[in-house]
C-alpha cells in the first residue's frame, strides 16, 4: 500500500515538473497519432456503414459518415452466394493450418541453428538466408509445384510455405539472447532436443512467436495469387481469391444475386442488390475475420519484433 502511495506521488511530482514545451510537444503528439489513428480506421467503418445503408443511397454516393435506412439483406444475401461457405472454410483452413505448421517449423529451425554441434550448422543457415535474396522465378517456382503434385492440392498453402527465412532469423536471436544455463541444466536430467525445445524453449520464446503468428495468419488470409495459378479446376477456392473475381464481375454477380431475391426485396430499392454493393459486401466479409487476430496477439508483437530482431 505504502509502495503504491509513493508511486502516485512521484507521478504527480513529474506532472508537475513538465513544462510548457513538454505540454505543447504532448498536445501535438496524441493529436498526430489520433489523426493517423482515425485515418487508419475510417476505411474500414466507410465500408462497413456502406453495407448496412440503403444499396440505392450508397449507389448515389450519399453515404458518407452515418449509415441510413438500416439493413442486413446484403450479407444475407452474399452469403448465399454459391461457393461462398466452401471458399471460407479453405480460408479458415489455410490459416489455421499454415500458421500452426510455419510456426512450428520455423521455430525449430531456428532452436536448431543456434545448436554449436549442429552438422555444417553455418552453411545450412546461410543457404537459408540466401534464399530471402535469391529466387528462382515465378515460372519455375510453379513448375516445380506442378511436377510435386501440387496443382489443386490443398496442401499447397500449407506445405511450401513451411519454412520462412526472416521468420527463423527472428527465432534464432530471439534464443540466442536466452540464458544458456538453462539448456544446460535440461541436458543434465538426461532431457534431448525435442524435449528442451517443447518443455524449457517454447515456454520463454512466446512472444516472438505470437509475432510469427501475425505474420503467418494475415499473409495466408491475404493471399490470392496461389490460387489464381495452382487452382486451374476450381478447387479450393479462397475468400480472397472470390473477393478478387468478384471485383471484375460484379455487375454478373449482382444480377445472379438479385435473382435469388423475392419480388418485394427487388420492389424495395433500399435492399436490391447492385454491383457496387456485393463488391463491398463480400470485402467486409472477407477482411473482418483477420482482424479480429491482431488484438489477441498484439500484446506480445512489439516485444517479440523488437527482441526478435536486434540482438543485444
Amino acid at each position: 500500500m505504502l509502495t503504491a502511495t509513493t508511486e502516485s506521488k512521484r507521478i504527480k511530482k513529474r506532472r508537475q515538473k513538465l513544462s510548457k514545451g513538454d505540454i505543447a510537444f504532448n498536445i501535438v503528439n496524441y493529436t498526430v497519432f489520433l489523426l493517423i489513428t482515425l485515418a487508419c480506421i475510417f476505411p474500414f467503418y466507410y465500408l462497413f456503414i456502406n453495407t448496412i445503408s440503403s444499396n440505392e443511397l450508397v449507389r448515389l454516393g450519399r453515404i458518407q459518415l452515418y449509415p441510413r435506412d438500416l439493413h442486413l439483406e446484403n450479407y444475407v444475401q452474399v452469403l448465399k452466394i454459391d461457393g461462398i461457405m466452401d471458399a471460407l472454410l479453405v480460408s479458415v483452413a489455410r490459416t489455421v493450418l499454415g500458421t500452426l505448421w510455419t510456426v512450428a517449423g520455423c521455430a525449430f529451425l531456428g532452436y536448431l541453428v543456434t545448436k554449436q554441434e549442429m552438422w555444417l550448422r553455418k552453411v545450412w543457415y546461410r543457404l537459408i538466408v540466401i534464399t530471402m535474396y535469391f529466387s528462382a522465378g515465378l515460372i519455375p517456382w510453379y513448375m516445380n509445384l506442378r511436377n510435386l503434385g501440387f496443382l489443386d492440392n490443398f496442401w499447397v498453402y500449407v506445405i511450401p510455405g513451411l519454412v520462412s527465412p526472416y521468420n527463423v532469423i527472428l527465432v534464432k536471436t530471439f534464443i540466442e539472447g536466452l540464458p544458456a544455463s538453462l539448456e544446460e541444466s535440461a541436458e543434465l536430467d538426461g532431457a534431448g532436443y525435442i524435449r528442451i525445445f517443447v518443455s524449457v524453449i517454447m515456454p520463454l520464446i512466446t512472444p516472438i512467436l505470437a509475432t510469427l503468428c501475425i505474420f503467418c495468419a494475415v499473409g495466408q488470409w491475404n493471399s490470392f495469387t496461389d490460387t489464381m495459378m495452382l487452382m486451374p479446376s476450381g478447387n479450393y477456392y479462397t475468400l480472397q481469391f472470390l473477393l478478387y473475381k468478384y471485383q471484375h464481375e460484379a455487375q454478373s454477380l449482382a444480377a445472379l444475386v438479385r435473382t435469388t431475391q423475392d419480388a418485394n426485396a427487388m420492389a424495395n430499392l433500399a435492399t436490391k442488390q447492385t454491383s457496387l454493393s456485393v463488391q463491398m459486401t463480400v470485402a467486409m466479409v472477407v477482411t473482418f475475420p483477420i482482424l479480429l487476430v491482431y488484438p489477441y496477439f498484439q500484446r506480445h508483437f512489439v516485444k517479440g519484433i523488437m527482441i526478435g530482431a536486434v540482438k543485444g
